[in-house]
């Protein structure tokens, strides 16, 4: 019989944990959390100190009688759940639970799932830690306190469906922030001009990039400007004013943290963050392995910290000695990761073994997990090795009152770049100079290159920068960002098209009612700082009830103040001259989780739906006909025909009735301005805000 018992999250972890242990332990798995707040309630008693009314999960009841009947027969029992705040809470609440008396458990925490680290977690029992359950609670509470106040709110204004989240409405509000500067975005005309050099004896012509005048670094804006630089040039002499050798070192990435690893898989995977995660948790908790039995392959996922173990650091050092030779091994010291609160108590992901090559595993591994593991293992692999090196070469040539500049830069030793490449910039480097260039070196002007560019606006936010965005401004945690991402997409708040997130017009009415009536639960900088609230929760420098007291006082006084002055937005069925053809009667514009829609006003007797197109008073640059505003199959605005497909016009931007002047091509409306469809025309004109609204 079993002496001991030790419970884990995961039912995948269960076989592993149970075979580096052995006959006197015995593993179950509690399945993620036993305990939450009940869903049909608010669940916190503000009368009573804020206290959180906690009960069983429905369907966890069975479990939760079988934990008992092993508690009954084991001498002692380790709490072995995941080493964050999560983890923490979910140990607590099952000593809850389960009754469990202090004398007979403890709480044990591994950072990956190794035989060693299982082992040596044993040998280093320890009390189940309040500040980070207290953490978790409050984080829990406050979520709580803003999705079921503001929620039925939205549910009442604008009809079905809506929700808040305290993160996911300020990443609504990010995004949404986005999609307005997009949309202000009027592009600014400019040149480049390249020239092409041939030196004497050399078939590969060094080219060169046109950078300013005497005065100094010099943006050609028009094309007359560029004419007038290109008259000035006619007939002179060039000549190589300057040269200039040097060293440039590149080094090498950091190991991944969680937000790292979902930017890195997004931009070279394509993987959502929350495939990434779903993956990740795959690796950490174990593969099956022909002739190892089931193995954690990765350390824990969610992590802040880069810091790798004294040991996994010396083992990868051995290793890339061993494989790629002395040179190679970095001679800098392990990182801790930034000056920022991190859960340092964790170490950054990294492979559980460095020898477990990815091309080992290829076998055991889905197609996703092997490259997954593959990243995560070269990136590892390179934090521990040294700096490439390249020689660079600054090339100034003067012709007149004018400069032309060549940069050009050749690799003389890879470095960690062998294993990991960052991006390919260097490959993008037109000019590896085939031979040594002096001032003395004689050149010929063979021919210029114009070319004509306008400035873009900011890039659409994807999942990969949402994620960087989000941590370097502070808000959630690794473990938010996933479920984050995933619930605004999943709530049509946001559209995803070749990886860019769009706001769709349901997003729109929400981060509206959000910035007008909450306009704290939406400000960056207030939900930044409640995030330094439970770090201090976790360190124990602040109460975790002291949070939650001031917290919601403010916030009712806001759902109150709304509730009576948001009246006006309460979207009535609007009467529309549209003709039911199977009854007859006017349709009206319902609200769903879509967004809009036409429907037949007799329902349940009529069910006849369709598709809502709002026009907006302009006629078709194209065809005459009206423009309506449409959205893609995913929900993304634009302005398209109503006779579409007849007719193809479409725009991003709202046209206008008006004319550009100077072209006679139709105008878009960007901010307080109209702007010519054209980009090469460039017409600009500027309108008053009530003409826009």
């Amino acid at each position: 019989m079993a002496k001991y018992l030790v419970i884990v999250e995961s039912p995948a972890k269960v076989k592993t944990i149970k075979k580096f242990l052995g006959s006197n332990y015995d593993v179950a798995a509690s399945g993620g959390h036993v305990r939450d707040l009940p869903k049909s309630q608010l669940g916190i008693d503000i009368e009573h100190d804020y206290e959180p009314k906690y009960i069983t999960i429905r369907g966890k009841g069975e479990l939760l009688a079988d934990l008992r009947k092993k508690v009954k027969k084991a001498d002692k029992i380790f709490l072995a759940t995941d080493p964050d705040r999560e983890g923490e809470a979910i140990s607590w609440h099952l000593s809850k639970a389960l009754k469990l008396e202090d004398n007979r458990m403890a709480r044990i925490s591994f950072n990956e799932i190794t035989k060693n680290a299982v082992k040596a977690s044993l040998k280093e029992p320890r009390e189940i830690d309040m500040n980070l359950v207290n953490a978790q609670q409050t984080r829990r509470i406050l979520d709580r306190m803003v999705g079921y106040r503001i929620s039925p709110l939205l549910w009442a204004k604008v009809k079905r469906g809506l929700s808040a989240g305290r993160v996911q409405s300020v990443a609504l509000r990010i995004i949404a922030d986005r999609e307005e500067e997009i949309d202000a975005f009027i592009p600014e005309e400019y040149w480049t001009l390249d020239a092409k050099f041939g030196i004497p004896g050399e078939k590969k012509v060094l080219v060169a990039k046109f950078y300013g005048d005497k005065d100094g670094k010099r943006t050609i804006r028009n094309e007359e400007e560029l004419n007038q630089i290109l008259k000035d040039l006619k007939g002179a002499e060039y000549k190589v004013a300057d040269v200039k050798t040097g060293e440039r070192i590149k080094k090498p990435p950091l190991p991944f943290t969680t937000s790292t690893l979902q930017q890195e898989a997004s931009k070279l995977l394509n993987f959502s963050t929350q495939k990434t995660m779903r993956l990740a948790q795959q690796l950490y908790e174990g593969i099956e392995i022909a002739g190892n039995g089931t193995v954690g392959v990765i350390s824990y996922l969610r992590t802040d910290s880069t810091r790798i173990s004294d040991e996994a650091d010396a083992n990868a050092r051995a290793y890339v000695e061993e494989v790629y030779g002395k040179e190679y091994v970095t001679t800098a010291q392990a990182s801790s990761g930034k000056g920022k609160k991190i859960q340092d108590a964790h170490e950054a992901i990294r492979p559980t073994d460095i020898t477990r090559l990815p091309a080992m595993l290829k076998e055991s591994l889905s197609r996703d997990q092997f490259r997954l593991y593959q990243l995560i293992w070269k990136r590892f692999t390179a934090s521990r090795m040294s700096p490439a090196r390249y020689e660079t070469t600054s090339i100034k040539i003067d012709a007149r009152d004018y400069r032309f500049t060549v940069a050009a830069s050749r690799l003389v030793f890879d470095g960690f770049m062998s294993v990991y490449e960052i991006d390919d910039e260097e490959k993008q480097q037109n000019n590896v100079l085939a031979r040594q260039i002096t001032t003395d070196t004689q050149i010929h002007l063979n021919e210029f290159d114009q070319k004509q560019h306008f400035t873009q606006p900011p890039a659409h936010y994807t999942e990969a920068t949402l994620v960087k965005t989000l941590e370097e401004l502070g808000i959630g945690r690794p473990s938010t960002y996933a479920p984050t991402i995933t619930t605004i997409i999943a709530r049509r708040y946001v559209a995803k098209e070749n990886k860019n997130l769009y706001l769709t017009e349901l997003g729109d009415v929400v981060n509206s009612i959000m910035k007008q009536s909450f306009p704290s639960i939406v400000d960056v900088n207030f939900t930044a700082n409640m995030e330094g609230l439970l770090d201090c929760v976790e360190e124990g420098t602040v109460n975790w009830k002291t949070v939650v007291s001031n917290f919601y006082p403010d916030l009712r006084d806001a759902v109150e103040k709304a509730e009576k002055e948001l009246e006006q937005v309460k979207i009535e069925d609007e009467v529309t001259d549209v003709i039911c053809e199977e009854c007859g009667r006017n349709m009206v514009i319902k609200y769903g989780p879509h967004g809009r829609f036409l429907a037949c006003p007799g329902f349940p007797d009529c069910r006849n739906t369709k598709p809502y197109l709002e026009k907006v008073g302009v006629k078709c640059p194209k065809c005459g006909k009206e423009v309506v505003l449409r959205k893609t199959k995913k929900g993304r605005r634009y302005y398209g025909c109503e006779d579409n497909p007849e007719c193809d016009f479409m725009s991003w931007q709202k046209p206008s009735q008006e004319k550009c002047p100077d072209c006679g091509g139709y105008m878009v409306e960007k901010g307080s301005k109209l702007v010519c469809a054209n980009e090469h025309c460039g017409y600009v004109k500027v309108i008053s805000k009530e003409k826009t609204s």
